[in-house]
């Protein structure tokens, strides 16, 4: 994202990617449409309409706002809260009980966060008020989709999902396509490395893993794994961009891996399967 977000900004990037995915999707489209048929229901059309509004629309669109005011950094400890907001969203709308284990396990990953972000180096921040307040609210949008995918995932394929997901998004962001085109980028120097695995590892590859797991496992659970996302990061910054990854960042990345663990053991599955 880092990388073509500086060549053709947030939504000429996700208007790619998003069409790219779709691309790949092309060919299983007639098997989508007959899944999608023996699926719905009278009254499945909101759900799924929100769900796809909330991610990876509204999602990314907040998103890719809030960093233009804010620094990586203080928007990755934002994004610790969806764990949290999903456990709850699932407690209120989905009866799904928090067992004590995962709210340590939480707390020790948002920590651990705190620790990396205290040993990162700052970005640019001009409005920090702005962009981290626009971090949360894509926060709430994306626990409002994993809650709601959970609930779909009952009867949907969790792939199907993925698809719907995808083309919606394509549909949302078409106008990066124009965005693009008036910068006078030439087409050979789109940056279409970080374009293709965004399309087809994160949209397609990540989205749906994550949506069949929580078909799988309570959604507490389940959103414990974002956390991971920091930590993963800052690895890859400094494994392919060359960024240092300094002791403090390493010991929070410990602290934050301790906690998804912790929030996984064996009594705390036992209890929320209850």
């Amino acid at each position: 994202m880092r990388q073509g977000i500086g060549v053709i900004g947030p939504f000429g990037l996700m208007s790619l990617r998003s069409l790219t995915a779709v691309a790949v999707l092309l060919p299983f489209l007639p098997r989508l449409v007959r899944s999608l048929r023996q699926t719905w229901q009278p009254g499945d059309t909101r759900i799924l309409l929100l769900t796809v509004l909330l991610q990876p629309c509204l999602y990314f669109l907040f998103e890719s706002n809030a960093l233009r005011f804010t620094s990586a950094s203080q928007a990755g400890v934002v994004s610790a809260t969806v764990p949290i907001l999903t456990a709850v969203g699932a407690w209120i709308i989905l009866r799904e009980p928090i067992g004590k284990k995962i709210v340590i396990g939480m707390i020790m990953a948002v920590a651990g966060i705190i620790i990396i972000t205290i040993g990162s180096p700052e970005s640019g921040a001009d409005r920090p008020l702005l962009g981290n307040s626009l971090e949360f609210i894509a926060m709430i949008f994306a626990a409002g989709n994993l809650v709601a995918i959970r609930d779909l995932s009952r009867r949907y394929n969790t792939w199907l999902l993925t698809a719907l997901q995808t083309f919606a998004g394509a549909i949302f962001f078409l106008p990066g396509l124009f965005i693009i085109r008036r910068s006078g980028i030439p087409f050979s120097s789109l940056p279409w490395i970080p374009i293709v695995y965004l399309g087809i590892a994160a949209s397609l590859g990540a989205f749906g893993l994550y949506n069949w797991g929580m078909r799988h496992v309570p959604a507490a659970r389940a959103s414990s794994f974002i956390n991971l996302i920091p930590v993963v990061a800052a690895f890859g910054a400094w494994l392919i961009l060359g960024e240092t990854l300094n002791p403090i960042q390493i010991a929070g990345g410990a602290v934050v891996i301790l906690g998804v663990l912790f929030s996984q053991n064996r009594s705390s599955k036992k209890k929320l399967s209850e």
